[in-house]
């Protein structure tokens, strides 16, 4: 008889690897990486396209462009479109980051010869229609006016915003006007100049068969367009280190963000400062989560991300307080700053954070849609596959003394923007210029 008042025994997870992907080529010299479930009836496939904001000319285009893909191809529109993939239980997403560009298809692999066609099409021949597109703009505007009355997306944008400079593409925010702006010769340049074979890839995961890639190449592997020159990352403009307060009258909440430029997946310290990351206030555990909600039960939630770019990288830490605990808050976090600049991470401590990370790591390889997306990190960040090995390996054998050293070098308070939103005391409102 199985005896539930005794939990299960706890395991180490140590054998972990990223699923073996086939590397092939479609016809016009696409790249697809077919990772191969044969006792799977679904599939993902994911047309990605090196498309962001650092390939635009207006802003807001490159998401907009994205996003108006599936509202009309050929001869269809928006509804037809959505209602033959609706017959045959498919699903069809754009998701787009400031790096890229995604079409993306879900299904059951008996139906694949009924809805590819339909899903090349929208990547061959989108038509932008113009109604559409008044539709969608009306949408985010009003979206876009409602959320920036909100101090977390005040705090959010303006610490972006002095990370890497207002006119940058990583720093700039998008406002109503900039939508309003666009129009479909706008999208459709956008499209025409980005969205090529040179500039696109292809995971295909689930049941992905032989006959399947046939279908593929067929269909997404006959168009062909110019590639153009990508442009030179520009160099972020950050302002002086500084700490900004933003009046918001009658807000309840004041909107607490510290962040500051970091690296992307490529640099060498980058795993050690995930880990760093996870034990400050990347998970339900951390440092920040336990003094400032459970200990002082200043807020709900509090945490901090490190946030990678495909140029670029940065950190920061996000809460939102009652008005009268902010500097308390402030003085908290700084505190567990310097604490894990200061004194060594216990082995007890460390082992949590390590076994957690490795059971995030091992979920995100369950099953096709999830080993999808884990390698869809590595190919849109351009690392090898070994580089997922490597990752292990550091999370694996990290040191606190080596966590230390990463603190010391990466959190020093003076490297941190502070933003504060809210309806702050007079005595806090000591503005200085952006």
């Amino acid at each position: 008889m199985l005896n539930r008042s005794i939990p299960p025994p706890i395991r180490q997870v140590s054998a972990l690897r990223l699923p073996h992907a086939e590397v092939l080529q479609l016809r016009n010299g696409i790249p697809l990486y077919r990772m191969h479930y044969p006792d799977q009836e679904i599939f993902k496939i994911e047309v990605m396209f090196f498309a962001g904001r650092l390939e635009e000319t207006q802003r807001a285009s490159s998401k907009v462009t994205a996003r108006m893909l599936r509202e009309g191809a050929g001869q269809l529109n928006t509804a037809a479109i959505a209602e033959h993939f609706d017959y045959y239980g498919a699903s069809v997403g754009t998701p787009a980051s400031l790096d890229n560009s995604s079409v993306v298809l879900y299904g059951l692999r008996k139906h694949l010869p009924e809805v590819l066609p339909l899903f090349a099409q929208i990547i061959l021949e989108p038509t932008f229609p113009q109604q559409e597109l008044d539709t969608y703009i009306r949408a985010v505007v009003h979206d876009a006016q409602v959320e920036l009355d909100k101090i977390e997306v005040q705090a959010y944008r303006k610490i972006t915003e002095l990370i890497f400079g207002a006119e940058h593409p990583y720093g700039y925010n998008s406002y109503p006007a900039d939508y309003q702006a666009l129009d479909r010769s706008t999208l459709d340049a956008y499209y025409q100049r980005w969205f090529t074979p040179a500039n696109a890839c292809i995971i295909a995961s689930g049941c992905i068969d032989d006959d399947a890639l046939r279908q593929i190449d067929e269909l997404l592997g006959q168009f062909s367009r110019s590639a153009m020159p990508k442009p030179v990352y520009p160099a972020p403009a950050p302002a002086p280190v500084l700490r900004f307060d933003q009046q918001h009258d009658g807000s309840l909440q004041t909107a607490i963000r510290l962040g500051r430029r970091l690296f992307n997946r490529h640099h060498p310290d980058y795993t050690a400062f995930f880990v760093l990351n996870t034990i400050l206030g990347g998970y339900f555990g951390s440092r920040l989560m336990t003094n400032i909600r459970e200990k002082k039960g200043y807020t709900y939630n509090i945490y901090s991300s490190v946030d990678t770019l495909r140029h670029d990288g940065y950190f920061y830490i996000a809460t939102e307080v009652n008005n009268d605990k902010a500097a308390a808050t402030l003085r908290q976090i700084n505190s567990e700053i310097r604490k894990l600049r200061e004194s060594l991470v216990s082995e007890q401590e460390l082992e949590m954070v390590r076994n957690y990370i490795l059971g995030m790591l091992l979920n995100g390889l369950d099953g096709p849609m999830n080993s999808s997306d884990m390698l869809k990190s590595f190919v849109m960040d351009q690392l090898p596959p070994e580089s997922f090995g490597q990752m292990l390996d550091v999370v694996l054998n990290i040191t606190p003394q080596k966590i230390q050293e990463t603190a010391q070098q990466y959190l020093q308070t003076e490297d941190l923007w502070t933003v504060c939103v809210g309806d702050l005391p007079a005595k806090g409102r000591k503005r200085k210029p952006a």
